[in-house]
């Protein structure tokens, strides 16, 4: 790795900082911007009607201000624009946001763009960062600044000329602002501020974007907590973050930022957006809602989320994408397949309202997902996770020691066949080893007569190898009785060592299955059968019968 080629980025001067103490208590304003910094990123942009699709997504989600498109520089987006004005498909309380350089001719092709909607914020932009300054623009500190106040004025001379109702808000974005000395960041939007005059009732949005990610989140933290100390204009703006992902770690930069006094978030669902994409929103809001604060988005239904984003993109989410993958809930493990398994019942014993799972920080449910993809086996699962599908998929709760048995059938099937297994093929294995195990001995009927003070008879008719055998045998009950007659005719001592039954649904009709252990008398060895009936009574014969089989394999 050629470390030497690279330089540390400079930290910001700040002392004292206080943001490390602080807590997020509620949520920010949101703005999306998947229909401009997002779709700009995509190998083929939106289409009209896809855009429309995915607009439709961000107002049931819940966002108030969309940002969507940069108008004068689209003959798509201005056609969007236009599109969503005049056919009123903007509600009365969301902002449309659209985003301008500081140009006279793209800022009134801007402001030609939105002519007719309610509620507008106008997003000026230019770059500041000394890299941006010196090799793209050739220009210093003076003429980048003029550049930002020249169309700051300009803006403000069309607004201020504007006899319609609409009501707009400004936004100024020193692009690459953590890549901005911190005081040249707080000068040139101070400067903004200086020809906008916001005032408490009509503030600006001052964005500051981590247009690419070169620091530590806590320094992208400590630049917000330097501006906003250091700004004339703190109390009359609305301050704003926008974080990109490249060094992976845009999420902690925006909780970052809003713990060091940020008021608003750009962000995009699912983090799409240039390199490694920005902010993903998502997991910022059931960030929040993990921690007990209402996030003010709707992520209840993700996996529609999921599907329109991808519908729209042509992007897919990752499996392991924090909260909306198609894997984050899923155990693998025998241990976490255990204790999740564990905590769901803990839950529903105590009937508790907190949610408290281990290895799930929070309910699958509330995101819309199901349970049943949580606990998935394969070769690494243990005996807690296959019990867990055998319960939740078909209602089985197997004894201890049939857990341990079947947990070495389901070992040898996958490593075997390097396989995961689906639900109904665990139980066709559990099925195939442990029910009704019909050879080579095989009920056919049986009859019990009571012989008084607890005694009974029994008379069983069962096949051998297809041959038909009728056996006789007394005992303290039907299964004592069916032992004695079964171990007299095959000369084969044994006890009924474990029973364990429970009602089974499956379908319409109520049966029962019945568990059991058997033990050889010759060497005490143990020997597991289960039997499935609408009768207990025969269920448990059938038990017997599946033992026996399995003993003698």
């Amino acid at each position: 790795m050629n470390f030497k080629k690279y330089e540390k980025i400079p930290e910001v001067p700040i002392k004292g900082r206080k943001w490390p103490d602080n807590v997020i208590t509620k949520a920010p304003i949101w703005c999306s911007v998947d229909l401009r910094d997002g779709n700009q990123a995509l190998e083929v942009p939106m289409t009209m009607k896809q855009k429309l699709k995915f607009y439709d997504l961000l107002l049931k989600t819940g966002f108030k201000q969309i940002e969507i498109g940069f108008p004068a520089a689209s003959e798509t987006d201005y056609r969007f624009c236009r599109a969503l004005i005049e056919n009123d498909l903007i509600p009365d309380d969301v902002y449309i946001q659209v985003l301008t350089q500081s140009r006279q001719e793209i800022i009134e092709k801007t402001i030609d763009a939105v002519s007719g909607a309610k509620n507008v914020i106008i997003h000026l932009y230019n770059s500041t960062s000394t890299l941006q300054r010196d090799v793209v623009f050739g220009f210093g500190k003076e003429e980048c600044k003029a550049l930002a106040v020249q169309g700051a004025q300009t803006i403000k001379d069309y607004v201020e000329g504007d006899d319609s109702d609409t009501h707009y808000v400004l936004e100024y974005s020193p692009e690459s602002y953590s890549s901005t000395e911190p005081d040249f960041a707080v000068e040139i939007c101070d400067a903004v501020c200086d020809v906008w005059q916001p005032d408490a009732d009509n503030k600006v949005i001052i964005n500051l974007p981590e247009t690419v990610e070169y620091t530590l989140p806590n320094v992208y933290a400590d630049g917000i907590e330097y501006f906003a100390g250091k700004t004339r204009w703190r109390d009359k703006i609305i301050l704003s973050v926008h974080t990109h992902n490249d060094r992976g770690t845009g999420v902690a930069a925006s909780e970052m930022g809003l713990l060091a006094g940020a008021d608003r978030v750009e962000g995009t669902l699912f983090g799409n957006g240039e390199r490694t994409g920005n902010v993903d929103v998502v997991t910022l809001a059931i960030n929040m809602m993990m921690q007990g604060v209402d996030p003010e988005l709707d992520f209840s239904n993700l996996n529609k989320c999921v599907d329109i984003y991808e519908d729209c993109t042509g992007m897919k989410v990752d499996p392991r994408h924090p909260w909306s993958g198609k894997l984050v809930f899923t155990a693998f493990s025998g241990s976490h397949q255990d204790a999740i398994s564990k905590g769901r019942k803990k839950m529903k014993e105590r009937n508790s309202a907190i949610w408290a799972v281990p290895y799930l920080p929070i309910d699958p449910a509330d995101v819309g997902r199901d349970y049943e993809p949580i606990i998935r086996i394969n070769s690494q699962s243990g005996r807690g996770g296959i019990s867990y599908v055998m319960e939740q998929y078909f209602g089985l709760t197997m004894p201890k020691s049939f857990q341990r048995d079947f947990l070495t059938v389901v070992k040898r099937e996958t490593d075997d066949h390097s396989v995961e297994l689906m639900p109904q093929q665990v139980f066709d294995l559990f099925d195939d080893n442990y029910i009704n195990v019909m050879s080579p001995y095989w009920l056919s009927t049986f009859s019990e007569h009571s012989l008084g003070d607890k005694l009974s008879e029994v008379e069983a008719n069962i096949t051998y190898l297809g041959k038909p055998v009728t056996i006789k045998g007394t005992g303290k009950g039907l299964l004592d009785a069916f032992v004695d007659a079964f171990s007299n005719y095959t000369g084969t001592r044994f006890s009924i060592n474990m029973y364990n039954e429970h009602a089974l649904e499956t379908g319409t009709e109520s049966a029962a299955i019945t568990y059991l252990e058997i033990k050889r008398e010759e060497d005490g060895e143990i020997f597991l059968g289960a039997g499935v009936s609408s009768s207990v009574t025969k269920s448990s014969v059938r038990a017997v019968l599946s033992a026996y089989n399995r003993m003698i394999k």
